[in-house]
């Protein structure tokens, strides 16, 4: 049975976390290294359904794509929500590790599985990392052609299992690079269209990028951030279980997206 420092190490190669942004928090961020690991959980966010979810599974270990905790805390009470979620796990002694935007920007991280998924050729980050130049901010490739801003969406509902996304464009304008970055990702607009991308995938921005996105022509796709980045947590966990073959690696069953179309 493999230890929480062994898991971390296997994380560690897997998305190292000198990608990860300077704010962000990531690696283990609760827990104590030599616990042996029976059972993991991998999810995108832990909520109060997902933390119920690992407590009851008795998971030994969350794996969560957004870090808990985010921020420095000054106190950890239950006078909040973050509070309460962190005591309920230390207290089931739960452990939680996070590779966030090292996971986004690894060589197989979330941003190459969605360009992959999507039919990219000649995949390259939009801001390679400056020791490894497969690693980086985003990605960026070809469609071998040109196809409509329509059929990117189609690739994109397709792809990530939507009924609908919203687009940024004319359905019947042309895209032939197309960019892409998970989350939050509209920041990379600008960069996206320094690399000649005409196209742009993204989870959530705001409207003023929009408003760029149409000024300047880059048709864009955006899915909501949840959809952008679940589906590779439960990646994630196929490609642990394949690895870690005498412990049980599941991505959470309950988590969903908060955010609803009525």
């Amino acid at each position: 049975m493999p230890t929480i420092h062994e898991i971390v190490e296997l994380l560690k190669k897997f998305a190292p976390l000198e990608l990860a942004a300077e704010w962000d928090n990531v690696g283990l961020l609760v827990g104590q290294e030599d616990r042996a690991v029976n059972r993991i959980m991998t999810c995108l966010t832990i909520t109060p359904v997902s933390a119920h979810e690992a407590v009851s599974e008795q998971a030994d270990l969350i794996i969560t794509h957004h870090p808990l905790p985010f921020r420095p805390l000054t106190r950890l009470t239950d006078d909040t929500t973050e509070g309460r979620l962190l005591l309920r796990l230390i207290e089931a002694q739960v452990a939680i590790y996070s590779p966030h935007t090292a996971f986004d920007s690894a060589r197989s991280g979330i941003n190459q599985y969605l360009a992959e998924g999507l039919g990219l050729t000649e995949v390259k980050p939009l801001t390679a990392n400056e020791n490894d130049a497969d690693s980086g901010d985003g990605r960026y490739g070809g469609v071998g052609g040109q196809i409509e801003l329509a059929e990117l969406a189609s690739r994109v509902k397709t792809f990530l299992t939507l009924p609908q996304v919203h687009v940024v464009g004319e359905l019947s304008q042309a895209v032939t690079t197309i960019a892409v970055s998970c989350g939050s990702g509209g920041t990379l607009l600008a960069t996206a269209r320094q690399q000649g991308c005409d196209g742009f995938v993204t989870g959530e921005t705001n409207f003023h990028t929009c408003l760029e996105a149409l000024a300047t022509g880059v048709g864009c796709v955006i899915t909501g951030h949840f959809a952008s980045e679940r589906f590779a947590v439960e990646e994630l966990a196929v490609h642990l279980a394949a690895r870690l073959p005498s412990t049980k690696v599941w991505a959470s069953r309950l988590e969903a997206d908060p955010v609803r179309t009525v």
